[in-house]
């Protein structure tokens, strides 16, 4: 991008773009070698522009980690306000699976392919795994036992693994994200003839 054409964008388009192109960045050279100054090439802004919304790269990851962890948080509130029924754990795993986005699942290849990084934001990196387990014991029933459990919470993470399966294959986003539906859908019908 040339940075004497600025692009005129709001400070939450530039958090988000930023987020974007992070993680692309992270993914095609690696986290150790992409810089933020190189983040901010991307986008067009100056490092002092970038800096303004994330001091630094781990910044950039938490503030990711943070968001999934607070869809998940909004995805309990709306289950809870859903009326009982036999299907609202299908449509509480689904709505999860299909709010999947590229850039989700950069995300998610990102938390692969770095573990030592990850390791080293462990507290936030809870924060989504505490949204899904809350989740998970919502939907399976407060009489659920540890099989129910275990099935419920391999449905939310179909999409984990759909990803990580596709490693070294040529999918494409949409076939990873269906291929993970097509997986949720059917460890929840595991689970309602159980």
């Amino acid at each position: 991008m040339n940075m004497s054409e600025p692009v005129k964008r709001t400070g939450s388009e530039t958090k988000a773009e930023a987020q974007s192109v992070a993680l692309e960045l992270f993914i095609t050279k690696g986290y150790e070698a992409t810089s933020l100054r190189e983040i901010a090439e991307h986008l067009g802004i100056s490092k002092a522009a970038l800096y303004y919304h994330f001091k630094s790269k781990e910044d950039i990851v938490k503030s990711i980690v943070s968001a999934r962890g607070n869809e998940a948080t909004e995805l309990l509130a709306w289950a809870r306000s859903q009326e009982p029924s036999p299907d609202l754990m299908e449509r509480t795993v689904l709505r999860w699976v299909d709010s999947t986005s590229i850039d989700k699942l950069r995300g998610i290849r990102f938390m692969v392919a770095n573990p030592a990084t990850m390791r080293n934001m462990w507290e936030d990196s809870r924060e989504i795994a505490n949204g899904l387990e809350a989740l998970a014991t919502f939907v399976a029933g407060d009489k659920a036992d540890g099989k129910r459990l275990l099935l419920v919470r391999m449905a939310f993470m179909s999409i984990n693994s759909a990803v990580m399966a596709a490693g070294g294959m040529q999918r494409t986003d949409d076939e990873i994200v269906a291929a993970a539906r097509e997986m949720a859908i059917a460890l929840i019908r595991i689970v309602c003839e159980s």
